[in-house]
């Protein structure tokens, strides 16, 4: 636990004023999809949003290599961290939005999957099941509980529904930093790992796939797809852990 910070009362409510206009940004970008667009489109879009709320992106520059957008967009078989370029929406495409911001010196994170126009009953189902994924997650949230515990329930829900969980790739620990420690896996055994502590604050992020859990990475060392270009969606809140639950802060 040494590793895992705990955020002041303060510091809390700084997140939460910071996830309310980072939701704002999300809910704008997302009403904005429709076939057409290009991933491009969503990127300008967001820096219009973040430099008129006075914010920044927490994405911009980070990593290595220095991540170039503010905006993670991913279409179809892309999982997460895909760069927004011109490529084109088409109708009955979903796309994942992932954003995060700064805010008064601390980041929140939040994603949504959208779909463009009509699709699939697949696609749907997949959207579906990874959204109510989300709220599985958080329900398992409390002090004395695990992330294992959280793990476990995703994966139990998500593998009945005939999908799969991204292993590969895990919601965090955030605030101080875009990434900070614990990793919260979406697959878990009831009772292992990291005890729930009042007062931390995690990004929970279940990334679904229709077939293989498995992924490949771009040469350009962010992009991320299933191995077997099967669909994937993506659902990610920034949460606080409370005295009985959690609360979420991206809303």
């Amino acid at each position: 636990m040494s590793d895992i910070t705990i955020k002041t009362p303060a510091e809390i409510h700084k997140l939460a004023a910071g996830g309310r206009i980072l939701a704002a940004i999300v809910r704008q970008l997302s009403q904005a999809v429709k076939p057409g667009l290009t991933t491009q489109d969503l990127e300008d879009l967001a820096r219009s949003l973040m430099k008129q709320r006075g914010v920044e992106g927490s994405f911009l520059n980070f990593g290595e290599p220095p991540y170039p957008a503010v905006l993670c967009t991913s279409v179809n078989e892309e999982i997460v961290h895909c760069i927004p370029r011109q490529k084109v929406i088409n109708e009955g495409d979903i796309i994942g939005i992932d954003c995060g911001i700064w805010y008064e010196g601390l980041c929140t994170d939040m994603a949504r999957t959208v779909i463009a126009g009509k699709t699939s009953t697949e696609a749907k189902r997949l959207v579906k099941v990874t959204r109510r994924a989300l709220a599985i997650a958080k329900a398992q949230i409390k002090p004395g509980r695990t992330i294992g515990d959280l793990g476990y329930a995703v994966q139990q829900y998500v593998e009945k529904n005939g999908f799969s969980v991204v292993r590969q790739l895990v919601g965090h620990g955030v605030g101080y930093e875009v990434h900070e420690e614990p990793r919260v896996p979406n697959y878990g055994r009831p009772s292992e790992g990291t005890k729930f502590q009042e007062g931390m604050v995690i990004a929970i992020e279940p990334m679904v796939n229709v077939g293989s859990p498995d992924i490949k990475v771009s040469a350009n060392g962010w992009d991320i797809t299933t191995i077997d270009g099967s669909l994937s969606a993506h659902f990610e809140d920034t949460v606080v852990v409370t005295k009985n639950s959690c609360q979420t802060i991206t809303v």
